[in-house]
């Protein structure tokens, strides 16, 4: 099984749902980066259970210890270990179903593959272990911030609810107009993002998304949606040109969260209705720097950051584990069988997601941002 993700920058994440903790090691991250304790909590507090009626009930603190790599509130370039206990796991709910696998779920694979699996609360295959990695996604966002770079994710769209164009357009606008050698504010963006309980950048559509996911709650269902994530700041030269190419780490970044079954970078499949004349993303020269009129290719192109903001988006299907009779089997009969699952879930799974996407983009950024050199030694 591998739980190590990065090249320079690697993070090991590990731990189950119902388990004593679950937690991470970051090994080399820089020496002297600046980063408390609270730093990585208020990134962890997003994440966190029990935030809202549009998700779970279960009641995690998740409060972040510190066993090693920090001193002094600075890193000291050894491996970083985050610690997470759990302390609200009730594995009472799943023992009616440990024969049979959930619709829609990773039960039946893991115990195919692994033949030996924690069932409580779906073990590792539960989105549970995604706090390590928004642990280590803090430190990363850290590293970055030092050299100018700036990640923002926002849920577009809740089951049938859509943000309005301009309301992106607007976000896009300030961010295309970023010049990389100048600090940048996104704060009153993040603001209305975290205003509400599904960060949307539109507070009028987050009420309606709202409304959307509490609808399939109350029926004993889930919603999915789509999260876009752009990080901005990024100079040309991030990434290489085959096998490491920036944009497919970022797409296994990416696609290695629970419940992501898609993405697209820049605009994605809208490309493949256009043509080259339209596609195209053309070179201008703008506050004394290269960069392009449109940004099309989500600034990646050849695998390599081109300097322009980088955009991609996720599709979050619906949370597997709902409350409505399903069908499925037994796997130690091997008979038919109906399963109703019960215990705490999210209805939706996207807005707790928002931070774990910043988080992996995050690592991934300063991964490639360690190999090319932008990031050293820190203070």
């Amino acid at each position: 099984m591998s739980n190590t993700f990065g090249k320079l920058f690697r993070v090991t994440v590990y731990g189950e749902s119902h388990g004593a903790s679950v937690g991470c090691v970051i090994d080399g991250c820089p020496s002297g980066l600046k980063i408390k304790k609270e730093d990585i909590q208020k990134e962890l507090d997003r994440r966190k259970p029990g935030q809202s009626a549009v998700t779970t009930e279960r009641k995690e603190e998740d409060k972040v210890k510190i066993l090693s790599g920090i001193f002094e509130d600075k890193t000291l370039g050894t491996p970083i270990s985050l610690l997470i206990w759990n302390k609200d796991a009730d594995s009472s709910k799943y023992l009616k179903i440990i024969e049979t696998p959930r619709p829609g779920h990773g039960d039946f694979v893991w115990r195919k593959k692994f033949g030996h699996a924690d069932w409580r609360g779906g073990g590792r295959s539960s989105a549970r272990e995604t706090a390590a990695r928004v642990a280590a996604g803090a430190v990363a966002k850290k590293l970055l911030k030092n050299s100018g770079i700036e990640i923002i994710a926002y849920s577009i769209s809740i089951g049938n609810v859509e943000v309005d164009e301009i309301d992106r357009q607007k976000l896009m606008n300030k961010i295309a107009n970023i010049n990389i050698n100048k600090n940048f504010d996104m704060s009153d963006w993040k603001s209305t993002i975290e205003s509400n309980p599904v960060r949307c950048i539109s507070k009028r559509k987050a009420k309606l998304m709202e409304n959307e996911i509490l609808d399939a709650k109350n029926n004993g269902d889930s919603v999915g949606g789509v999260i876009e994530v752009v990080a901005a700041g990024i100079p040309a030269g991030l990434g290489e040109p085959i096998f490491a190419k920036l944009s497919s780490d970022i797409a296994a970044a990416l696609m290695s969260i629970p419940a992501v079954k898609g993405i697209e970078i820049g605009a994605g499949f809208e490309l493949a209705k256009m043509r080259g004349s339209e596609s195209n993303d053309e070179f201008i020269i703008a506050e004394g720097i290269v960069k392009t009129k449109t940004n099309n290719c989500g600034g990646i192109l050849g695998g390599i950051s081109n300097g322009m903001p980088i955009i991609a988006r996720i599709a979050v299907k619906p949370t597997a584990s709902i409350a409505r009779k399903q069908k499925t089997v037994n796997i130690k009969t091997m008979k038919a069988a109906e399963i109703e699952i019960e215990g705490r879930h999210d209805p939706c799974i996207v807005p707790r997601a928002v931070p774990v996407v910043e988080a992996m983009i995050a690592i991934v950024l300063a991964d490639h941002g360690i190999i090319s050199g932008l990031i050293r030694r820190q203070g």
